[in-house]
C-alpha cells in the first residue's frame, strides 16, 4: 500500500453497454475504495469520437445509480481535476506527446490508411515498429527539412511511441505478481491521432497522473498494453508516481472457453449488460439484468464472486461486508465461467431476504405494467410476505401475486377436467354454502372444515385441494391454499368457486 490517500477510477468508453465485466471492475475499484477510506473517481474515456454513441454516457451513470456505485468524482459530480470527459482535456495531451517527440520517444508519422492497409496486404504479419518503421513515411526514416516540410503544410499526421530495442520491462502486478514485457514484441502504438486527440495509451498515463490515481484495476485484456504504459510514464517523467496495476480475470463463456460476450448471452438466453441497451444504429435492444428484474445488491453480490471469495463458505454479501472483507490477495488468477444458474439463485436468495417495504415500489411496478393497480398497501404486504420465498426475478411477482388482486384469466383445465366428478360439484357446491354461513374466513379454521367436509363426503383431502388451488390461482403454484383462500376474502372465494366450477364442467 501507498501512504498516498488511495485513489482509483472506472474509465470506460461511451460506445454501447455496460458489459457486466465493467461493473465488476467499478465495483473492484469501488469496494478498494471505500475499504481504504479513498476516492473512486469515473472518467469518461470519449477520445475515440467515430465510436462515440449519444446518450452512452448517461447510460453508464444510470448503471452505476441503479448498482448503487456513485463515483465521487465525475462529469456530473464535479472534483478537483475535473474536466472529466478526455474531450474536454484534449489540450493538455498535445504537450505531452510533443515533449515526448523532443526528447527521442516518440515520432510523427505521416502514413496514409491507404499506405498502411498495403503494407498489411504485402508484408506478413505487418507491425509498425522496430521491423519496419525506417522504411516508412515518419521522422525517423525522412530527412529532417522534409518532415519539416510536412509539419509546416499541416500534413495530417499522428505521433507514435519509438519502442525501443532488445528492451525487458517489468512491473508488480498485484494480482499476477511479477510480469514483464519484451519491447521487440511490441508495435509503435499511436499516441496522438491526426485529429489531435489521445489514443487510450497516452490520455490514461496523462490522466492517471494529473488525477493522482495511485490504483489502477482493468481487465487482463489490457496486458499487453501494459508496456507502452510503463515506458510513457518512465518517459515522461513520473515512474514514481505510476499507479500499482491490478489486471483483473476475465469473465468467461459458462463452458469456460474465451470470454463471456454480447452474442454469447444471445445465443444461450441471459442478459451480459448491467440495464438494457438500445443501439439507435442498429435499431437492436440488448436485455438487462435489471430489466430482467434483478435487485441491484444480487446483481453485484453474483460480481463479487466472479473472480474473488473471502477464503470462507459465505456466498450472501452486503455491500458494507464487500467493503470490509475485500482485498486483492484474494481476486483469482485465472477466469471466472459465469453461471446464468447461479446468478438467479442469487437473486432468489436476494428477494428472500429483503425487507417488505423494500420489495413494495418494485413488486407494484410489476404489476402496474400487467394492469393491476394496488390500492390497498396493507394487503400488498401481506401477499409479499407470502410468496417472496416463491419468486426468483421481481416479474414472478405477477404470477405469484397477480391472483390476488384480480381472479384467475385462465385455468389449468387439464389437471382437473379429466378427473372431475359430479362428487367433486357436489363438494364445492356445499363448501361454496359452508362459506356463505361466515361472516370472515380465517384459514386454519377453513381449512378444518374443508377436510371435515371431504371426509363426509368421502372425498380424499388431495383430490379436491388441487382444484380449490386452480379455482382461486388458475395453476399449480402459489402459498398454502387457505392463507389465499382467507386474503382474498370469503365473497371473492365464493365467486372464484362458481366461475372455475363453469368451467370444469363445461
Amino acid at each position: 500500500m501507498t501512504d498516498k490517500k488511495v485513489r482509483v477510477r472506472f474509465a470506460p468508453s461511451p460506445t454501447g453497454g455496460l458489459h457486466l465485466g465493467g461493473v465488476r471492475t467499478v465495483l473492484f475499484n469501488y469496494l478498494f475504495a471505500k475499504k481504504h477510506n479513498g476516492d473512486f473517481v469515473l472518467r469518461i474515456e470519449d477520445t475515440d469520437q467515430t465510436r462515440y454513441v449519444e446518450g452512452a454516457e448517461q447510460y453508464i451513470l444510470d448503471c452505476l445509480a441503479w448498482c448503487g456505485l456513485q463515483p465521487d468524482e465525475s462529469p456530473v459530480a464535479g472534483g478537483p481535476y475535473a474536466p472529466y470527459r478526455q474531450s474536454e482535456r484534449k489540450a493538455a495531451y498535445r504537450q505531452y506527446a510533443e515533449q515526448l517527440v523532443m526528447q527521442g520517444h516518440a515520432y510523427y508519422a505521416f502514413d496514409t490508411a491507404e499506405e498502411l492497409d498495403k503494407n498489411r496486404k504485402e508484408i506478413p504479419n505487418f507491425q509498425y515498429g522496430l521491423a519496419h518503421r525506417e522504411a516508412l513515411r515518419n521522422s525517423i526514416a525522412l530527412p529532417q527539412h522534409e518532415v519539416d516540410a510536412l509539419l509546416d503544410a499541416h500534413t495530417p499526421h499522428v505521433i507514435r511511441i519509438k519502442m525501443p530495442a532488445d528492451e525487458t520491462v517489468s512491473f508488480n502486478d498485484l494480482i499476477r505478481g511479477h510480469v514483464s514485457f519484451e519491447t521487440n514484441q511490441v508495435d509503435d502504438k499511436v499516441l496522438l491521432k491526426a485529429d489531435g486527440m489521445p489514443t487510450y495509451h497516452l490520455a490514461v498515463v496523462v490522466d492517471d497522473f494529473l488525477m493522482k490515481i495511485t490504483h489502477a484495476f482493468r481487465g487482463e485484456e489490457w496486458l499487453p498494453s501494459a508496456p507502452v504504459h510503463l515506458l510513457l510514464w518512465e518517459y515522461l517523467g513520473w515512474k514514481a508516481d505510476m499507479p500499482q496495476w491490478a489486471h483483473l480475470p476475465l469473465i468467461l463463456k459458462p463452458d469456460g472457453h474465451g470470454k463471456l460476450s454480447k452474442r454469447d448471452g444471445a445465443r444461450l438466453g441471459f442478459p451480459v449488460y448491467a440495464m438494457s441497451w438500445f443501439d439507435a444504429k442498429t435499431d437492436e435492444l440488448t436485455p438487462g439484468f435489471r430489466e430482467l428484474g434483478f435487485l441491484p445488491e444480487a446483481f453485484i453480490n453474483l460480481l463479487a464472486t466472479l473472480g474473488w471469495n473471502d477464503g470462507t463458505d459465505q456466498e450472501i454479501f452486503t455491500i458494507d461486508e464487500l467493503i470490509e472483507k475485500f482485498s486483492l490477495d484474494r481476486v483469482s488468477k485465472a477466469g471466472a465461467k459465469f453461471d446464468f444458474e447461479k446468478a438467479k439463485w442469487f437473486s432468489a436468495e436476494w428477494i428472500k431476504r429483503s425487507s417488505v417495504d423494500s420489495l413494495k415500489l418494485a413488486v407494484s411496478t410489476v404489476l402496474a405494467d400487467k394492469g393491476i393497480v394496488v390500492t390497498d398497501d396493507a394487503k400488498l404486504e401481506t401477499v409479499i410476505n407470502l410468496i417472496k420465498d416463491r419468486c426468483v426475478v421481481l416479474p414472478d411477482f405477477y404470477q405469484q401475486a397477480g391472483y390476488f388482486f384480480e381472479q384467475p384469466k385462465e385455468y389449468d383445465l387439464n389437471a382437473v377436467k379429466p378427473k372431475w366428478t359430479d362428487a367433486k360439484t357436489d363438494f364445492f357446491g356445499a363448501f361454496t354454502g359452508l362459506l356463505k354461513a361466515e361472516n370472515t374466513i380465517e384459514a386454519h379454521d377453513l381449512e378444518a372444515k374443508f377436510k371435515a367436509l371431504a371426509e363426509t363426503k368421502g372425498l380424499k383431502v388431495g383430490d379436491v385441494m388441487l382444484p380449490f388451488r386452480i379455482m382461486l390461482v388458475g395453476g399449480k403454484f402459489g402459498p398454502h391454499v387457505f392463507d389465499i383462500a382467507a386474503l382474498l376474502g370469503k365473497d371473492e372465494t365464493v365467486s372464484r368457486i362458481g366461475k372455475a366450477v363453469e368451467a370444469f364442467t363445461a
